[in-house]
């Protein structure tokens, strides 16, 4: 092979053939293969299925997901989310009707993603982003609590051991993931020692064989479709939300870009896929994704992949090792991302001075709402809707009417500034003296814009009060799309 042969080769390679790269990407996969064990038994159990339920969703999702989805390195697998959607289904009606409703709410989510509702992204403001992050962090740290409650005392010197090890190892040596040597360290300890601490094995059975392709046993009519498309819609609308919010979070932290797009069809069929095999489906995991970035310093669709391969390697082979991982280990590696996670810039005292109080309160509605209900979603959905109602109310006060009277008496002016919509058109009616203006008015509306039915409705009104009174109005200045607006609901809006 000649030189430039051999370089255009080189140059051709995936990034993640490279040495330094391909050893990142595999031991951050296995750091996160060994955390996801213990949260997708926690999740099988929330959920109210067998664990091997959980597993077999992580080891699919992740799978499918590495080919599949917008944004690389990031983690999808069984999620407490899509749990808690699909827990009232499986304790009523079974299995069966649970894999039947993560098949359909993938189909969904295919749907939704070429109707473009990953556009819908851009309406998400910075702060809800920001309570998205905390109430993450929150949420993250809050689940290790059963881990440290009521358990040996040994516990607690495993936890500080293990932080410890995550902490100051990365200032010595980058060349190994920290969690991965504490993980290690902490079971050598454990069993070298016969330490009786819980460990992975304590939170579940382990599976002994691998997933099979089956179809679930449901009968294949509409009354099982009613039945279904509730969950499936849930499932669909909360997994999508998670996942897009979380490679969004990915995209600031990797400084790269991802396609939402690809993500939310890739979902779907990763869920479908998950069905077919079994699982309970599932979504982005942001704290494994943090583990697997941040953490470990993956970047390519090799950890995501390696993640969920390294997972049904490690409960289906070598389940008698993993079991005796001292769930102390996995705690505190969540710990740690937990308190990566959080924006502590966010709740510094100088932010806070600085930044506007509608900005901060809409942080605090979706970190409250979250913790609150456990759910992600719900806190997005209701720290958005707070941002829109603060901003309507913000501008609607942007709305200013000057007015200017010829010097003979006989014609005035009103120039109009601002945005006319719904929350401002309401106070327009209040700015004009109808009983002592002139024969002639004029209505400058040069520099606004009209958004709604509201604002020509009002429009509609000055002009009625005026011409109660045997007053003449015009309206002047229009752009296109106001013009067109106007002139295609003034007049048609009332029935009186």
């Amino acid at each position: 092979m000649s030189l430039s042969a051999l370089t255009s080769a080189r140059l051709s390679r995936p990034v993640w053939l490279t040495p330094r790269v391909a050893r990142t990407e595999v031991l951050a996969g296995l750091v996160v293969a060994l955390a996801l064990i213990p949260e997708a038994i926690s999740f099988s159990i929330l959920a109210g299925v067998d664990p091997r339920v959980g597993l077999f969703a992580s080891f699919t999702m992740a799978v499918t997901i590495a080919f599949t989805g917008g944004r690389p390195a990031m983690i999808s697998a069984a999620t407490g989310a899509i749990a808690l959607v699909v827990a009232p289904l499986a304790k009523e009606h079974g299995l069966d009707y649970l894999i039947a409703a993560v098949i359909l709410g993938g189909l969904l989510q295919v749907a939704l993603a070429a109707l473009g509702v990953a556009k819908l992204m851009r309406f998400v403001p910075r702060s809800v982003m920001v309570g998205f992050v905390n109430a993450l962090a929150i949420l993250i740290f809050l689940a290790q609590m059963p881990h440290l409650v009521h358990v040996p005392w040994l516990v607690y010197p495993l936890v500080g051991l293990a932080l410890a090890i995550i902490i100051a190892l990365p200032k010595v040596v980058k060349a190994v993931p920290a969690p991965l040597v504490a993980i290690v360290v902490l079971t050598t300890l454990t069993t070298g020692a016969a330490i009786a601490v819980p460990t992975v094995g304590d939170e579940g059975r382990l599976p002994d064989s691998l997933p099979t392709f089956g179809l679930p046993d449901v009968p294949y009519d509409l009354a099982t479709l009613q039945l279904l498309a509730p969950y499936a819609l849930a499932i669909a609308l909360v997994g999508l939300m998670e996942s897009l919010m979380t490679a969004k979070l990915v995209d600031d932290i990797t400084d790269t870009p991802s396609s939402k797009t690809r993500e939310s069809w890739g979902q779907g069929v990763a869920n479908v896929v998950t069905g077919f095999f079994g699982g309970m489906g599932g979504c982005a995991m942001i704290g494994q994704t943090m583990i697997n970035v941040k953490t470990s310093g993956a970047r390519t669709r090799l950890s995501t992949f390696l993640a969920g391969a390294f997972l049904l390697v490690l409960v289906v082979v070598l389940g008698p090792l993993v079991a005796t991982i001292p769930m102390a280990a996995l705690v505190a590696v969540m710990i740690v991302v937990a308190g990566l996670t959080f924006d502590w810039h966010s709740i510094a005292p100088a932010t806070l001075r600085r930044m506007p109080k509608s900005e901060t309160s809409v942080m605090v509605v979706t970190v409250a709402v979250v913790v609150t209900t456990h759910n992600l979603a719900y806190g997005v959905i209701a720290g958005t809707l707070t941002a829109m109602v603060l901003f309507a109310r913000r501008v609607a006060h942007l709305v200013e009417v000057t007015s200017v009277t010829d010097p003979d008496g006989t014609e005035v002016i009103y120039s109009v500034h601002g945005a006319l919509f719904f929350a401002s058109s309401n106070d327009l009616v209040t700015q004009f003296d109808y009983a002592h203006d002139p024969d002639q008015v004029v209505i400058d509306l040069s520099n606004s814009h009209i958004w709604d039915a509201s604002s020509v409705a009002a429009l509609d009104a000055v002009t009625h009060k005026y011409a109660s009174r045997d007053k003449t109005v015009r309206i002047l200045g229009l752009n296109e799309a106001s013009g067109h607006m106007h002139g295609r609901l003034s007049g048609q809006l009332s029935g009186h």
